[in-house]
């Protein structure tokens, strides 16, 4: 026996049962089109008894517009990355906005090949958080009028708009703290990632100690992750006398940082060492860790995104957000 094919219900077959042309079933679903009450009312009614559903995409495609938005993002699974995606997931629905994952690798040419692959879809928009695609593909996505909108890629792209959060503020914050707590042999944690926001983060907080004549241990070692602060912990203390402050890039690398710290070798945090990282990740304030770090104000550049595709804000080339400072218990008192 063969299998019945299963089909959609077409707004002709609507228009069949209501008693009325394919047109009219059409105004009745497009907002502010002109149709009789009389009408809507058949119209809806044949539509509740075949469960008839507007297909958005097909409309959004003739008439140029999809309302889609592509999230192009690596590292889904990270704690940040899973907010940031759905903070701007439930911003993008509350608006009417089709929101589109591609997940993709961090490099340039992943990020290139998802960028191009918004083009096949005629998204509306497209956020990039993770890498930094080509200057040229920006180029072509906005020629075909589609938006760019890149966040915390602190290399500006011409015609783009740039969301990114104040490093420069934070980084020097983070060394500054480190030493009103009395910490005089200093370390800096990174992962060989090395994007634009890693890279800005580490060159500030050498900046800082550089003018203040401090030298700084920097380790950096495989992708930003858990994992990564583990092994850093293990190279720092497994040689001679390891560093009392650290600025850890990213809240992840600190959590295994200083858990090898505390179970590798029996430091005290804070007494011994002090650990300040950056993101504000949920996990940062669990009990077991209360790491003192810099929030990015996810919300805030969520709502931003919204509002510049729904035109309520102007579009700017680059917008830049303070960082929140989150002040816990990884990072002592200030020195007497």
């Amino acid at each position: 026996m063969s299998e019945k094919v299963r089909s959609f219900v077409s707004a002709q077959m609507v228009a069949d049962r209501a008693g009325v042309s394919r047109s009219a079933v059409s105004r009745t679903f497009t907002d502010g089109a002109s149709v009789s009450a009389a009408t809507r009312r058949k119209v809806l009614s044949a539509a509740n008894d075949l469960g008839y559903h507007v297909n958005h995409l097909a409309r959004g495609l003739i008439q140029d517009r999809s309302n889609i938005v592509c999230l192009v993002v690596a590292d889904i699974t990270t704690p940040f990355r899973a907010r940031m995606v759905d903070a701007l997931t439930q911003r993008l629905q509350a608006i009417d906005k089709v929101a589109m994952l591609i997940n993709t690798g961090s490099d340039t040419e992943s990020v290139s090949a998802a960028l191009r692959q918004t083009l096949h879809y005629r998204a509306d928009a497209t956020v990039v958080l993770s890498g930094t695609p080509s200057a040229s593909l920006v180029r072509t996505c906005i020629a075909n009028g589609q938006r760019v909108v890149l966040i915390n890629r602190d290399d500006h792209l011409p015609d783009s708009e740039n969301l990114s959060v104040d490093n420069h503020l934070a980084a020097r914050e983070a060394f500054f703290l480190l030493r009103r707590a009395g910490c005089e042999r200093l370390a800096l944690v990174s992962s060989e990632a090395r994007t634009a926001s890693l890279l800005e983060r580490e060159r500030h907080f050498m900046a800082a100690a550089e003018a203040a004549g401090i030298k700084v241990a920097v380790t950096r070692a495989g992708p930003t992750s858990y994992d990564s602060g583990i092994a850093a912990a293990r190279r720092l203390f497994g040689r001679s006398q390891g560093p009392d402050g650290v600025f850890c890039v990213t809240d992840l690398i600190a959590l295994g940082f200083m858990d090898a710290a505390r179970h590798d070798f029996g430091l005290r945090i804070p007494e011994d060492l002090c650990v300040v990282g950056f993101d504000d990740i949920e996990q940062a304030a669990w009990k077991s860790y209360r790491l003192t770090t810099f929030a990015q104000p996810v919300d805030a550049m969520a709502d931003h995104v919204a509002g510049l595709l729904e035109g309520r804000i102007a579009g700017e080339e680059r917008k830049v957000f303070e960082p929140i400072p989150a002040w816990r218990r990884s990072v002592r008192p200030l020195a007497p």
